[in-house]
């Protein structure tokens, strides 16, 4: 994990499984439940804030389901996997033959609760932080494979409705350094430019170039003359 508890009892709390309280007589306070109620809040109000900062061209609903696809029980599931905190969870003997340590469900809570535990220890940066690192950087995958699924497809199925030929792009221009390279990418139907793009991948910026044309289009934009 990528956070040094000062109060690793704290850890231990969010760890703490409702199946093992029965093992160690211990009350209901013992488990990691009310943890996980308050890392649930603290992760949307990191996520939400995070996306109104880098987002403020685009509409709520559409930040409302990038927010809905990066706290998706799937999403913190494969997170809590690749951190292999099911294997440090404590609960019964029970739960754990019956899969509890891969259980979506339960890694899914755990994670939160982690949050929660890391708020508490070292506050909202420190919560900030690990949320930035283990979560928020796959916004860009995300939205680009959002992007792929409606407006590359739309903008496809847009041109051969009309009997045209399919969207093309082109990289236009690309700069920076080989590790941090940024691509700008054209995208033409039958010579006619519709919108331009720009990403750290040239698959980014066509997606990017697609929802630039849905827009012009769905606006009833005059198509411009494309590059020769």
């Amino acid at each position: 994990m990528s956070y040094r508890f000062s109060d690793p009892s704290l850890l231990q709390h969010a760890l703490t499984h409702r199946s093992v309280l029965s093992e160690t007589n211990s009350d209901y306070t013992q488990s990691n439940e009310l943890l996980e109620f308050l890392g649930d809040a603290v992760l949307a109000f990191i996520v939400v804030e995070y996306l109104y900062l880098s987002f403020p061209d685009r509409h709520e609903g559409e930040l409302s389901k990038i927010k809905s696809m990066l706290v998706s029980g799937e999403a913190l599931h494969r997170i809590a996997m690749d951190l292999e905190l099911g294997e440090h969870i404590l609960m019964s003997d029970n739960e754990a033959r019956n899969g509890g340590r891969k259980r979506l469900s339960i890694l899914e809570d755990t994670l939160e609760a982690v949050i929660a535990a890391i708020y508490l220890d070292g506050g909202m940066e420190a919560a900030r932080n690990f949320i930035n690192r283990h979560i928020l950087s796959h916004v860009e995958k995300l939205i680009d494979s959002d992007y792929d699924r409606n407006f590359k497809s739309k903008l496809l199925e847009y041109a051969q409705g009309l009997g045209m030929k399919a969207p093309v792009y082109r990289v236009v221009n690309e700069d920076g350094p080989d590790h941090q390279k940024r691509f700008e990418v054209e995208v033409e139907i039958e010579g006619k430019s519709l919108g331009v793009g720009s990403g750290h991948t040239k698959k980014s910026a066509q997606q990017k170039a697609a929802r630039a044309a849905m827009e012009l289009l769905s606006t009833g934009g005059v198509l411009k003359p494309g590059h020769p």
